[in-house]
């Protein structure tokens, strides 16, 4: 079996699930790290055992790196993962794929036209409970979709986006919704589908800061469904996120990592307990790296059977492009299309 050699762009706390993840695989091996901070890179390496560089470009023209994961600030996601599909290895990029569907498309492109494998950080479709509702979904068993609800109160102090000047600008950062509600809006559209039309507002209440740190959104989906969104990061103390689904013949609700309501026709209710996987609702650094080693392996499988892995980067071009869309419909403060903003970006 092949030994498939990963490097990491980006030494920051994200970066730390990155390297458990690829340690907990059996046939992969960390063969570098890079960041612009000498003393991160040098320290990871040496953790790790492992080698280390400043500039990921020289990290890029090593031909024993297979996979490399971009885990840098979210604003420069785009920039840096063109430069690792242009240079013909598979990208693991985190969270969002880019900041404006514009760029997160060109990826998704680019990806194909290179023969490579793309796949956006959405972590959370590979944990059990999210796995089995996609199935109940599937095959009808909820009958049909009425509404889909999701919500996400979390709470980041002032100092959170005071710790750094990118923290909470729309260009490098995104608020609540970008940043934090991507992981629901991804579950909300893949268990839901694509959505058709978006009215969407945002304020910022609680923070010193750019971006958003309330967004609220009426969708409706491309099978007719409504679905609702709520993201802060201002309710205190915080709370997990919620997904509730809404369907003529049954009910599911997510809370968490754990199924709290269940009324699913001929379907028993799953006793799995996933409490102590899901975190971040306070401190972004609070989460475990299983389904990030769950993703990797999903990746490595593509890879070898020239399939697209679960979470891919047309996946994340969809989140990317819900939320500039509840942007720019806040922005117009009308109800708009899904896609109707990128088609005039485009014929700019």
């Amino acid at each position: 079996m092949a030994q498939w050699g990963f490097g990491i762009i980006g030494c920051g706390d994200v970066s730390v699930r990155h390297v458990e993840a690829i340690g907990q695989i059996e046939d992969a091996k960390l063969v570098a790290v890079s960041s612009r901070t000498e003393s991160r890179a040098r320290a990871v390496a040496e953790q790790e055992g492992c080698d280390w560089v400043t500039d990921y470009r020289e990290l890029l023209r090593r031909e024993d790196i297979d996979i490399v994961c971009v885990t840098t600030s979210s604003g420069s996601h785009a920039s840096v993962g063109f430069d690792v599909l242009n240079a013909g290895k598979h990208l693991i990029v985190e969270k969002p794929m880019a900041m404006n569907a514009r760029d997160a498309r060109r990826m998704a492109d680019t990806a194909r036209e290179r023969g490579v494998v793309l796949s956006s950080i959405a972590q959370r479709r590979f944990e059990a409970n999210n796995q089995l509702i996609k199935r109940v979904l599937d095959e009808g068993a909820l009958g049909r979709l009425l509404l889909a609800e999701m919500t996400l109160p979390f709470y980041r102090s002032q100092a959170y986006y005071d710790s750094a000047e990118w923290r909470g600008t729309i260009a490098e950062d995104g608020g609540a919704l970008m940043n934090q509600g991507i992981h629901g809006l991804d579950l909300l559209l893949w268990f839901a589908g694509d959505a058709r039309t978006v009215f969407g507002k945002t304020a910022t209440l609680t923070h010193r800061m750019e971006a958003e740190d309330l967004g609220l959104a009426i969708l409706q989906f491309e099978s007719g469904a409504y679905g609702t969104v709520m993201a802060s990061t201002s309710v205190q103390p915080g709370y997990p996120a919620t997904i509730t689904l809404y369907g003529e013949q049954g009910t599911i609700k997510l809370e968490g990592s754990s199924i709290v309501r269940w009324s699913v026709p001929g379907w028993e209710k799953p006793n799995w307990a996933q409490e102590q996987s899901y975190g971040g609702v306070t401190d972004p650094k609070n989460i475990v790296a299983e389904f990030h080693q769950s993703q990797f392996l999903d990746v490595i499988a593509a890879i070898e059977t020239g399939t697209e892995p679960l979470s891919s980067g047309e996946d994340g071009w969809r989140a990317v492009r819900l939320v500039e869309t509840i942007y720019e419909s806040a922005r117009r403060r009308a109800e708009i299309a899904i896609g109707e903003h990128q088609e005039e970006v485009r014929a700019e």
